[in-house]
Order: C-alpha cells, then sequence, then structure tokens
C-alpha cells in the first residue's frame, strides 16, 4: 500500500504485526566531516543552516569521533574518510540505505550531494565485502534522500515519506519497492522542512517523537500518534528546531540524542521515553549541526 490517506493506512497498519524484520540495525557507518564547510547549495531549502555562521573544522571532527565512540558502544560502527568536494558526507543517510541483502543508492537533489552516490570505497563495501546487491535509484523516476526523507518503521515493514523538494511520490515509490515495503505515507511536510527525519523519528518500532508543527496537515501527526500510543512525544517547534526530533534508537533500550536535543526535552517527555523503555544517552553535536543536520542524520544503518 501506498497512500496518502492517513486513516486507511492507519486501518492497514493496526493489522500488522512487528514481524517484518528487526526493529534496531545489525551495524551503522559514518562518514568523517573532512573539510567541514557549509554547503551553500544544500543551505537554499535547509532552514536549520546559516551562511553567516563561522564553523571549526577541527572542532567538528572531534565531536564526530566522539559520536563514533559512543556509538560504538551500541553496535558495531563503521567510519569513511570524508571528502572535502562533498561537504554534506557526513549525513550518509540521505545517500545510503540498506535491507536484507541490499544496498540502496538514493537520488538527490542537489548535484554538490550527488557526488556521494559515486563512491566507490562505500559502494565496493556493500557489494564487495558484504555481498549485497545494489540497487540504485539514480535510475529511477524521482527524488529520495532516502532515510533522511523517509522514516521507517523496520519491525512493520512501514513507511513516512516527507514529501518537498528532496523527496516527490515517484521518488517514495522507488524507496518502497526496493525494500519490499508492506506500506507507506504519502504526507507534505511544511513549508521550510527538508527531510522527515528532522520532524519525527519512530524508536526500534514502539514509540514515536514527533513535531506536528513539521507536517503541512498536523492531522497526519495526530493520526501516526494514535498507532504508536502511549509511547508518543510530541514536540514543539522549538525543540524540533534544536534537533530533538532527529534522533535513533540504534538498540532496544537507548536513544542517542545530540546535547541540544536532549536539552530541549522537558521532565514529562524524558519520562515518557523512560516509560517506553529508553535511556537518554546525549552526545554534544553543536558544530556538526550548524551544517543542517543531528544524529540520526549522521547515521547510516546496516540491516
Amino acid at each position: 500500500m501506498i497512500t496518502r490517506d492517513s486513516q486507511a493506512f492507519l486501518a492497514f497498519a493496526r493489522g500488522l504485526a512487528p514481524d517484518f524484520g528487526p526493529a534496531c540495525a545489525r551495524a551503522a557507518f559514518l562518514v568523517a566531516p573532512d573539510g567541514f564547510v557549509l554547503a551553500e547549495q544544500s543551505a537554499s531549502d535547509n532552514a536549520y543552516m546559516d551562511l553567516s555562521v563561522a564553523v571549526d573544522p577541527l572542532r567538528a571532527s572531534a565531536q564526530h569521533r566522539a559520536l563514533h565512540a559512543a556509538l560504538a558502544q551500541d553496535l558495531p560502527v563503521v567510519c569513511f574518510p570524508g571528502d572535502p568536494d562533498a561537504p554534506d558526507g557526513l549525513f550518509p543517510n540521505n545517500v545510503f540505505a540498506t535491507g536484507p541483502g541490499i544496498v540502496l543508492v538514493g537520488r538527490m537533489r542537489h548535484p554538490v550531494r550527488q557526488r556521494e552516490a559515486g563512491r566507490a570505497d562505500i559502494r565496493g563495501f556493500f557489494t564487495g565485502l558484504l555481498g549485497r546487491r545494489e540497487i540504485d535509484l539514480r535510475a529511477q523516476p524521482g527524488v529520495c534522500e532516502l532515510t533522511g526523507s523517509v522514516v521507517i518503521d523496520r519491525a512493520r515493514g512501514l513507511a513516512y515519506a516527507g514529501l518537498g523538494e528532496r523527496c516527490d511520490e515517484p521518488g517514495a515509490r522507488a524507496l518502497h519497492e526496493a525494500l519490499g515495503l508492506r506500506a507507506t505515507l504519502l504526507f507534505d511536510l511544511a513549508p521550510g522542512e527538508y527531510h522527515a527525519n528532522v520532524v519525527m523519528s519512530v524508536l526500534a518500532g514502539r514509540a514515536l517523537v514527533v513535531a506536528p508543527s513539521g507536517f503541512a496537515d498536523p492531522g497526519v501527526a495526530e493520526a501516526l500518534a494514535s498507532l504508536y500510543a502511549p509511547h508518543v512525544v510530541r514536540l514543539t517547534a522549538a525543540q524540533k528546531a534544536a534537533f530533538a526530533g532527529n534522533c535513533i534508537a540504534l538498540r532496544d533500550d537507548r536513544l542517542r540524542i545530540s546535547q541540544a536535543g536532549a536539552d530541549a526535552l522537558d521532565p514529562a517527555q524524558r519520562a515518557s521515553l523512560a516509560g517506553a523503555g529508553f535511556e537518554l544517552a546525549p552526545v554534544p553535536l553543536d558544530e556538526v549541526e550548524k551544517a543542517g543536520g543531528s544524529l540520526r542524520c549522521c547515521v547510516a544503518e546496516i540491516y
């Protein structure tokens, strides 16, 4: 099922068992922020970027290394070197995604991001070393920046595709078919939003963090909340801007989030996450966040 009808989607999704696959990744990979700068093309449709701010490449690298060390406590993590000619490369989950036996290459909107999709080392890691079949969505119609644009509930085989300049309906359909998903809900992002994974996150298939203000129709966010109730954390616009929604559960008992995102949560929200079985494990990433993404954007999951 691929639909814009949230009620039809819910009627279908409520009957699904969480048996599509593991709720959390087996491993992950990062790309180092070598030559860290702000990409002007990306800033054209990323309201979370401010080209007037100064950036410190050494500080960004130090924070990224600390992120690698922290995530390695949760699961195996590989880090590839960065490419100064691809300054957004530290956000690889937009370009690469995986499913059992496959690796996907996304179709990116901006030329500065399209360079990343040609990296022979990352693609060879999956096809040559791991023996996975590559599905190159650049040959498909539409634009889809993979798990940046589309948030996936891996346990149920469900996807939430935030449509905008970086993801359209043909692109979302290509991702749906490549991963063999059971259902994908299409919804429009609010004006100024660029990726669904900034406005929502599904945690280990059993909880939802969501910012209704990031949806063109906040009613869609409420419909999704009903599917994951009672384990739902609703974010304010200010909390979303602090990247509280750009979080991830790489194991079923721990939530990784940036320090800024964690600091933005109120006590009731923290208690709600604890009640869902998640330990809050923040990592300082304020220098990295100047590039318009946060912790979730840095993590490409390996299933």
